[in-house]
């Protein structure tokens, strides 16, 4: 994979098309953000999708979805999942709806603001291919069980970048996991004592500190590597 940045070769596809979709999804997402409940509403689930079958569940990965693309937390749709379809159905569905809501940001990050990225970040962006391009799905999982960052603005930094969708998507969903598996407990009403809390936060941090140890290894071999030949 080469860490450039290609460029559009039709100048009317970057001058004319793509600034205008790059604003109108910019406003799609302001439109949807303001439609979305913000907070768990139990009324809504009960009316919509508990008990609705396929059409129910359908309709709870796509609302799901769409809270996430448009950086509300996904916390709640873990918690709502839970709540609609119990423990293993809920998490299920919430990981795919967050999943969809993540290949969102990414492909539209990707073929609308890579352009306008690469102008505006320059050396910020190539910094940021350097550190995801050698091990892209080991960053990327750490960075989704580091508890910092926002994640719709990885999602969107990662599309501008030349970072490839597959281990990017597939760390990403294996991130989301812990924190998917806790909220769809508690919306299940499956009640997770603090030690347990306390247990998993822990185990979590560890295991970001080792991936993150770990990476931080390799990128310093690897530039050894590289000053070496």
């Amino acid at each position: 994979m080469s860490g450039a940045i290609d460029h559009p070769r039709d100048p009317r596809w970057r001058l004319v098309l793509k600034p205008t979709l790059l604003l109108t999804g910019v406003l799609a997402g302001g439109v949807v953000l303001r439609a979305l409940p913000h907070r768990f509403d139990p009324a809504l689930i009960d009316r919509f999708v508990v008990g609705q079958g396929l059409s129910g569940e359908a309709l709870f990965v796509l609302i799901g979805a769409a809270i996430c693309a448009v950086g509300l937390p996904r916390q709640l749709v873990g918690f709502a999942g839970g709540y609609a379809f119990g423990f293993l159905g809920g998490s299920a569905l919430a990981l795919i709806a967050q999943a969809l809501g993540c290949l969102a940001n990414f492909t539209w990050a990707r073929f609308l603001a890579r352009d306008w990225a690469t102008r505006r970040m320059g050396p910020r962006l190539r910094r940021l291919d350097g550190f995801l391009a050698a091990r892209p799905f080991r960053a990327t999982l750490t960075l989704r069980l580091l508890p910092v960052g926002n994640n719709l603005a990885l999602n969107l930094l990662a599309g501008v970048s030349a970072l490839r969708v597959g281990p990017f998507l597939a760390a990403s969903i294996l991130g989301y996991v812990p924190q998917t598996v806790i909220f769809a407990l508690l919306g299940g009403g499956v009640r997770v004592s603090e030690a347990i809390q306390v247990a998993i936060a822990a185990s979590l941090f560890a295991g970001s500190v080792i991936l993150g140890l770990l990476l931080l290894r390799n990128r310093r071999t690897a530039r050894a590597s590289a000053d070496a030949a």
